[in-house]
C-alpha cells in the first residue's frame, strides 16, 4: 500500500506560457535542482510577502 503523504495538494492550476518563459524555466529548474511546482510555490510566497496589506507591513516594522 502507498504511503499517505503529511500534507497532499489536491489542487491543480493551469498555466499558459510562451516559447522564452517555457526556457526561462526549464533554466531556473535546472540551476536550482527544483520541479516547476516548488518554483512556483516559491514565486507565490514571495510575490505574496512583497504585497501584505500596509496594516499588516506596519506592525512588522
Amino acid at each position: 500500500m502507498a504511503k499517505m503523504k503529511e500534507n497532499p495538494r489536491y489542487n491543480v492550476i493551469s498555466l499558459r506560457i510562451n516559447e522564452e518563459e517555457r526556457r526561462h524555466l526549464e533554466n531556473l529548474m535546472e540551476k536550482t535542482h527544483k520541479s516547476v511546482s516548488i518554483l512556483m510555490r516559491e514565486a507565490i510566497e514571495y510575490f505574496s510577502a512583497k504585497h501584505k496589506p500596509a496594516k499588516a507591513q506596519r506592525k512588522a516594522a
